[in-house]
């Protein structure tokens, strides 16, 4: 069944508000997959933090023209699903990478990072980005060692003067 006018402008509106706020969109070529293939993808995308969307190429370029994605409307070729990282930007390109391993039809077509289009072989870098959770803890592990350091140099202060009066004591000891 054909899409209305107005259901178009709704896609277009919605897809519009998502890229707006994506950190990362991955594009990938999606034809031979089954339906529980596809569905099971979808639910995997909705527990990482992913929007995924399966929409006509021509609606893609308009809903992505005035959002930093617009430079992927060259590749937006042949049947594709868009997944957008809304929580952290590695999401949809280790969605779409762990798939593509499992599935040999899906193929990862474009991958932009902040407004920039990155080649395919550059998924492999944006999936390893942290999430949002081990990006906090390496930040606080780096605030966290000068502290540490500094308190382990205080220390050696007191030990070393422990050391040196036990080793008179020994020396007296041995005498």
């Amino acid at each position: 069944m054909a899409l209305t006018i107005d259901q178009k402008q709704l896609i277009v509106a919605e897809v519009t508000e998502v890229a707006g706020k994506a950190l990362s969109a991955v594009g990938a070529e999606y034809s031979g997959l089954t339906v529980s293939q596809m569905t099971q993808m979808r639910v995997k995308a909705r527990q990482s933090g992913v929007y995924l969307r399966v929409i006509k190429n021509t609606l893609a370029r308009r809903a992505m023209a005035n959002t930093p994605f617009s430079c992927m409307s060259e590749a937006l070729t042949g049947p594709l699903v868009l997944a957008f990282s809304m929580e952290d930007p590695g999401s949809a390109a280790r969605l779409m990478k762990d798939y593509a391993k499992e599935f040999a039809k899906l193929e990862i077509k474009v991958v932009a990072l902040g407004g920039q289009l990155l080649s395919v072989a550059d998924v492999d870098r944006v999936a390893s980005l942290p999430t949002r959770e081990e990006a906090l803890s390496q930040l606080l592990a780096v605030m966290k060692a000068p502290i540490g350091k500094l308190a382990r140099t205080l220390n050696e202060v007191p030990g070393k003067l422990v050391r040196t009066v036990a080793a008179v004591r020994d020396q007296k000891q041995a005498a």
